[in-house]
């Protein structure tokens, strides 16, 4: 097998392995995409199917009002994480650069309004994700089980409407001069201590 400098494998030396997990064309020309080793040669569609059997019950939403470009980050960071389903509220178009095609691998729910969004996590725990007067540090709160972090924009952050609707709100502490960090950063953050919670790959006292 030829290796390809930094951007994954090459076309796969003869005979090919057998299972309908395998993309043909992946085989024949290299797989250059940033997927962990066991996904090397696989489709998309094999990934995602794999991905749906080991999902954490975790769920997260991103209200998208100004089709803000940290949004990638997040969705990036929930495949990371292998959460079950991303809502995204408000338009459908977001900017998926930052997510480098790891949207293809998740479960992804629009919404129109927050309305509608709170309709479809009824008997979930929302928890909004900002620096709000009220919230709650994350450091010193042990997050739901059932939980749906949400998360806003860059700068305006979570709407009232969505606020008001949370059954808690939790802050990320900060020491330093700024207001606040990316919410990229923050998200992945939230999506940390919630896995390093109740995720047993991530309990290092295993």
């Amino acid at each position: 097998m030829i290796m390809q400098a930094e951007i994954g494998v090459g076309p796969h030396a003869q005979p090919w392995p057998v299972g309908e997990q395998y993309d043909q064309v992946l085989l024949a020309n290299g797989d250059a995409r940033n997927v962990i080793d066991k996904y090397r040669y696989w489709s998309v569609d094999a990934i995602k199917k794999d991905l749906d059997s080991s999902r954490a019950p975790l769920e997260i939403a991103i209200e998208n009002w100004q089709r803000d470009f940290n949004m990638g980050t997040i969705i990036r960071t929930a495949n990371a994480f292998n959460v079950s389903k991303v809502h995204i509220i408000g338009r459908k178009q977001w900017n998926k650069r930052g997510a480098m095609v790891t949207d293809l691998y998740m479960n992804i729910e629009y919404h129109a309004d927050v309305a509608s969004f709170l309709e479809s996590v009824k008997g979930k725990s929302v928890v909004a994700v900002d620096i709000v007067p009220g919230a709650t540090a994350l450091s010193s709160t042990t997050l739901p089980e059932n939980a749906v972090l949400v998360f806003g924009a860059e700068g305006p952050g979570l709407s009232d409407e969505l606020l008001k609707a949370a059954d808690m709100t939790v802050m990320i502490e900060q020491t330093g001069s700024t207001r606040s960090i990316n919410v990229g950063i923050a998200a992945g953050i939230a999506m940390h201590s919630w896995v390093t919670t109740y995720v047993k790959a991530f309990d290092t006292k295993a």
